[in-house]
């Protein structure tokens, strides 16, 4: 064989390897993929690395938090889109290229849309506007047309996740959860509401085939609705008509115990144990984990979507939380049962440590807050723990029979 013929042998192999960089993204999910999300105020390099050193294969970047030339970073302005911000494009563009350079290619994770403005960026106030107006449909079609457009050729960029956490039940009187496993509110929603603003199908559909007239390739990622909830797929009759799409749910499921408000007031729940969910109290361990998320499956199967196209895109529990790292091994245990993709939240976010792992159990200490106060970046006490623990064991488990992921 010619020199030539061998080197380009190699090449095509190694590409095999790594889809993405083949240019076939969608290749990247064949294979069980297991990343974390990285929604800091400020994303540093350096983080990116030592989340590649940590085994961790992909993110969701958020860009919400970052310091925005108008009102909202990118979009301008949530109460009326008017095209791309130029310099935060940059700076998206920027992140992106620091992530991949560290090996971590990315999920643009959009918080806000037009219309929809992130609560935390609005007053703590919930904005479903675009849940009641198809006007803002077509400004989030268009931003993402524009989007798109720019990120197409991006090697940096995985997949595009239309928004984080839609919620077009809220207000309307359907249950978020009523017992694991009970789908009837979520079916119901749908039917009621099939043609109205919060058809998060219909828009779904609509958003995708802005991004398809400028980009054919990129894989799109879809959360349900309620929030992400893993049960509310149930209520679409069908799959979206794109074969590039992925299906993403979140899990903080019972919230009651997941929630940084059960340390913060005292409320004593703990993992396994008795937890209020829905109207009443339930049972939680690993059984209750699992049919809070057989649904998802469920609809899968009936739809005849892989597991390769289903993401957790979220989980987590606040570090404090008496049972954390058992809860953390027990939805892991599920995902990886599954074969699915999965994120936990959160990768050493700088804004809130309550979902940083690293740190374990403990408080930060009088020297992290002494440095605070004197206007120093404290260095973060990461230590071995429980709970990374628990996090690295996720990340590294293989099924049987099958061969680790490429790095």
């Amino acid at each position: 064989m010619k020199i030539a013929a061998k080197a380009g042998l190699v090449l095509a192999l190694f590409l095999a390897s790594f889809p993405a960089l083949a240019g076939d993204t969608i290749g990247f999910w064949d294979t069980q993929r297991k990343g974390s999300n990285f929604f800091s105020v400020k994303p540093l390099a350096e983080r990116f690395a030592e989340a590649h050193a940590a085994g961790i294969q992909w993110g969701r970047l958020a860009y919400d938090k970052w310091d925005a030339t108008e009102r909202d970073f990118l979009i301008g302005d949530a109460d009326h889109y008017d095209g791309l911000v130029q310099p935060d494009l940059a700076r998206l563009k920027q992140v992106l290229g620091m992530a991949y350079d560290s090996g971590v290619d990315m999920v643009i994770t959009p918080l806000s849309l037009p219309g929809m403005r992130w609560s935390q960026n609005n007053g703590d106030k919930f904005d479903g506007r675009i849940w009641e107006d198809k006007a803002y449909w077509q400004q989030a079609a268009d931003f993402w047309r524009d989007l798109a457009a720019e990120l197409k050729d991006n090697p940096g960029v995985l997949a595009y996740n239309i928004v984080n956490e839609p919620a077009p039940e809220r207000g309307t009187g359907s249950a978020e959860n009523t017992a694991p496993g009970d789908v009837s509110s979520h079916i119901a929603f749908v039917e009621d509401n099939k043609g109205t603003a919060r058809d998060l199908p219909a828009f779904y559909e609509m958003v995708i085939a802005a991004i398809r007239s400028v980009d054919p390739d990129t894989p799109i990622m879809v959360d349900a609705g309620w929030y992400a909830n893993a049960g509310a797929f149930s209520g679409w009759p069908d799959a979206l008509s794109d074969d590039k799409v992925l299906y993403a749910f979140h899990m903080y499921e019972p919230y009651n115990f997941t929630a940084g408000k059960n340390f913060r007031d005292k409320l004593g729940y703990v993992y396994p144990g008795t937890v209020p969910f829905g109207t009443g109290e339930m049972a939680w361990n690993a059984s209750t984990i699992n049919a809070f998320l057989q649904p998802v499956y469920d609809w899968a199967d009936k739809q005849a979507i892989p597991a390769n196209r289903i993401v957790a895109a979220e989980f987590g529990c606040m570090r404090r939380n008496e049972g954390c790292a058992d809860y953390l091994t027990d939805v892991m245990a599920n995902l990886n049962a599954h074969d699915i993709h999965w994120a936990f939240y959160s990768f050493r976010e700088d804004e809130y440590d309550g979902f940083d792992y690293e740190l374990g159990s403990d408080a930060l200490g009088w020297k992290y807050w002494e440095a605070v106060e004197k206007g120093q970046t404290p260095v973060m006490p990461y230590k071995p723990n429980p709970l990374w623990d628990a996090i690295q064991a996720g990340l590294h488990e293989q099924g049987a029979d099958k061969p680790a992921a490429p790095q």
